[in-house]
């Protein structure tokens, strides 16, 4: 199959590109087949294509004998590095089934130079593909064509024509895929014809296939790939990539600086004249004088002097052409406004608006404005180039001024900070220096010399009449300790600076923390109302502080503070805090002892530790550097607890003797030690104490407790009582006998209830005092009359007051009656509790 191309666009034509021409011969399964291939084949080229069906049937191993060619399932040969042929090559495909029982091979021979191949016959019984010339020419489109439409692009021939009747048809982009209906091809002459024209920068080409077969749809060919290549017009003009751009550069800067890089987009053909870009400044605002330029070929923008000054202008603008075709003048182009800000530099110094300044202010005024001084700065302002710092350079070595910068207005702020004294100084004279935040940045042009401006502040001091003067603040006299109550100290002295003594001035105290002194109230002097106590715990390292206030006639004051410096005495012996003292024998056989003394170092250690004669004996003391000792047992002593005195004396000799309570202990820790201490010791002495009368008060109660039964027994009657006793028995006393004997148990048996209700009188019977002890015992019990009974000998016969008296009326009985009867069988109740 041959393509014939008409087009005019073919003079552009820049070389012949060959595809693979691929002959397939159908011989009879697993034979030699042929191939014409170019001699020289790249890396993963086509080679060609066999049925591998038509050898095995189902072939699932696929080997080339040779490594330059690779198969794959469909019989697609590949070749796997660029080869070149000389003359021929041959190789073969070997392929297995599953089971490795069916194995067949197919050999390939490759022919290098495009040898003809016999031509088909219409009378083989099979078809047959034959050798042929199908192939496709490169062809292009010309961008944006005047045609006329349709116009012709290409024709396409099948050598298979001059044996069958073959019908052309085509697809793919262009065709049958967008852009639809761009091209078509007549299917009797495979003449392929353009319907309009193309816009390269949409479509930059058209990879279509073109088809050949026969009236009964068999395809004697491959099919065909052509590629309609669009050849570019210069119909876009370049443009600008950001419509707005902009650029800064410091001020000041060298010749030669980069501004930035511009640059511009063109959409026809990339690496053609038509996208040959030129870069050119047509115009700088402000014209005078040109500090810019731009190459030509890359758009980057650089200064061409050092005069760039942000205070005299602050930004430029370029009005800036772009045009293709190499710049040349029928090149197509665009403009863009570029935009340069000039940075701002610290190269210009404030300097204040005058050269000098005289202020007034009253003396004793502190923590007062006084002065506000302006300042002017060509830098950018609210930026560190022109933020001033002030600074006071001579006149303020005491420290009476303070200058600082008002934030919102950058002017100079002074202040007194310590008051002025008139009667010292009547006027100072200030300079002052100002800068800027940022360092000073000298410029190539710039005709400042000096980095710092100054300035002259002249200050008068008003007189003013004021209060008294406390000088020092602070005053320190000396005492020694323990000076009694009663004697003067010389006091805290103030002055009035308008006569330059004292005179006139009161005094009062405004803190004594522990009331040692009064103030005389027209010296200042003090006077102790106590005895001085170094060891006070008002006194912090031996200082005792008082404070005066001092006062006018007009009731002006000031304040001091008079510092009571204590000498110390030795009058405190040392002492020891600790309350018992535990030796572990597990641990060690001895204790530390740790004295302390209330007094200062000159009156304290090293101390002297003596020991009790008596102590001696079992004790033995160790001092250690001074300050300790170790008191241990001159040989191993029972656990229990031991009382040790000892003598400790300081330095100087004051002493004090301490009795040392010691438990020697079988223990590894003191809180493990099961031996109580001391105050166990006496608290468990005190709950034996309170246990005894405890006991003794409940036996006592037990006692009384079997009175009170043994009574109410002993009043029971056998008889039923018919008459009631006289008033006056209830209010008698019963006395207890003194038989010791534990009394009978009352048991209902002994009890006989009252047959009738007639008759009854509640009768209150007292039990006395018993024993000393105090406590009182009130039994109420109900009499009946003849039905009441007393058991006399506990199961014998009943006797009732009737009986013993022989009175059968209904009376009253007299107390004699009831004596009478109840002592007896009182006394009876006793001997039977003894015999029992």
């Amino acid at each position: 199959m041959a393509v014939a191309s008409a087009a005019p666009g073919s003079i552009f034509w820049k070389q012949l590109l060959f595809s693979l021409l691929v002959l397939i011969l159908f011989c009879d399964a697993c034979q030699k087949i042929s191939l014409q291939v170019p001699s020289h084949l790249r890396a993963e080229a086509l080679v060609g294509k066999v049925n591998l069906k038509e050898c095995l049937q189902s072939a699932s191993l696929i080997l080339s004998s040779d490594p330059d060619f690779r198969i794959l399932e469909d019989g697609s040969i590949y070749t796997t590095h660029d080869l070149v042929l000389s003359s021929g090559k041959s190789f073969s495909i070997l392929l297995s089934d599953s089971q490795g029982q069916g194995q067949k091979e197919i050999e390939i021979i490759l022919e290098a130079g495009g040898k003809k191949v016999p031509k088909r016959h219409m009378k083989d019984a099979v078809l047959r593909r034959s050798k042929r010339r199908w192939a496709p020419i490169p062809c292009s489109l010309m961008e944006n064509s005047l045609g006329p439409f349709p116009q012709h692009v290409q024709q396409v021939q099948s050598d298979a024509a001059q044996n069958y009747t073959i019908f052309y048809s085509i697809s793919g982009p262009g065709v049958d895929k967008e852009p639809f209906n761009l091209f078509f091809i007549e299917k009797d002459t495979g003449d392929i014809f353009c319907t309009r024209s193309i816009d390269r920068e949409q479509y930059q080409e058209f990879p279509i296939y073109a088809y050949a077969t026969t009236a009964d749809g068999y395809a004697p060919e491959y099919p065909l790939p052509l590629v309609f290549k669009v050849e570019d017009d210069n119909d876009n003009a370049p443009y600008f990539e950001n419509k707005l751009t902009v650029f800064t550069v410091p001020e000041n800067c060298r010749t030669g600086t980069s501004v930035g890089k511009v640059t511009a987009i063109d959409l026809d053909e990339p690496d053609t004249l038509h996208t040959r870009l030129k870069y050119k400044i047509l115009q700088q605002i402000p014209n005078n004088p040109r500090h810019f330029t731009v190459h030509p070929d890359t758009g980057v923008i650089t200064t061409t002097t050092p005069l760039l000054d942000r205070e005299k202008c602050d930004t430029y603008k370029l009005i800036m052409e772009v045009r293709d075709m190499g710049g040349q003048p029928f090149g197509l182009f665009n403009t863009g406004t570029i935009t340069i800000s000039l940075e701002d530099e610290n190269d210009n110094a404030p300097y204040f608006t005058e050269t000098s300044y005289t202020v007034e202010v009253e003396e004793n005024r502190i923590d007062v404005e006084i002065l506000r001084m302006a300042v002017h700065d060509h830098d950018l302002p609210n930026t560190p180039h022109s933020r001033a710092v002030y600074q006071i350079l001579q006149g303020n070595e005491n420290g009476t001024f303070k200058i600082s910068t008002d934030p919102n207005t950058n002017e100079a702020v002074l202040c007194v900070v310590k008051p002025l004294n008139y009667e010292v100084n009547r006027q100072v004279v200030l300079q002052i220096g100002v800068l800027n935040e940022a360092q000073f940045a000298k410029a190539v042009n710039s005709k400042t010399t000096t980095t710092m401006c100054t300035t002259v502040v002249t200050v008068k001091v008003k007189d003013h009449d004021e209060g008294p003067e406390c000088q020092p603040p602070v005053k320190v006299i000396q005492s020694e300790d323990c000076l009694p109550a009663g004697t003067e100290l010389l006091g805290y002295k103030a002055v009035d600076p308008e006569r330059g003594t004292g005179e006139g001035l009161r005094y009062k105290k405004i803190q004594d923390e522990d009331n040692w002194f009064e103030i005389n109230e027209y010296t200042g002097d003090l006077k102790t109302v106590k005895v001085l106590d170094r060891e006070s715990t008002f006194v912090k390292n031996n200082q005792y502080n008082v404070s005066v206030i001092a006062f006018d006639a007009d009731g002006r004051s000031c304040t001091g503070t008079l510092v009571v410096f204590l000498e110390d005495k030795n009058d405190h012996p040392p002492q020891i805090k600790q309350e018992e003292l535990t030796i572990c024998r597990h641990d060690k056989d001895y204790v530390v002892l740790e004295p302390t003394d209330q007094d200062g170092p000159d009156n304290g250690p090293p101390f002297q530790f003596i020991l009790d004669n008596s102590a001696s004996k079992l004790w033995t003391v160790e001092t250690r550097d001074g300050k300790t000792a170790i008191l241990r047992g001159r040989q191993d002593l029972d656990y229990d607890y031991y009382t040790v005195p000892i003598q400790i004396k300081d330095r100087h000799g004051a002493s004090a003797t301490h009795i040392l309570p010691v438990r020697v202990c079988d223990c590894t820790i003191p809180s493990e030690c099961r031996m109580p201490s001391k105050l166990s010791r006496e608290a468990a002495l005190a709950n034996v104490f309170l246990g005894k009368w405890a006991i003794l008060a409940m036996v006592l109660g037990s006692v009384l407790l079997l009175c009170i039964l043994f009574t109410c027994f002993c009043v029971t009657v056998k008889k039923t009582v018919k008459k009631c006793f006289p008033e006056d028995v209830a209010q008698q006393n019963l006395i207890v006998s003194n038989t010791e004997g534990p009394g009978e148990e009352v048991m209902d048996a002994n009890i006989r209830l009252p047959t009738q209700t007639s008759n009854v009188c509640d009768t209150s019977i007292s039990v006395g005092t018993l024993g000393g002890q105090g406590v009182k015992t009130q039994q109420s019990f109900e009499m009946v009359k003849g039905g009441y009974t007393l058991d006399a000998n506990k199961g014998g016969g009943h006797q009732t007051l009737e009986s013993v008296k022989g009175v059968t009326d209904t009376g009253r009985y007299t107390y004699s009656d009831w004596h009478n009867f109840t002592q007896p069988r009182l006394g009876e109740e006793s001997i039977r509790g003894h015999t029992g």
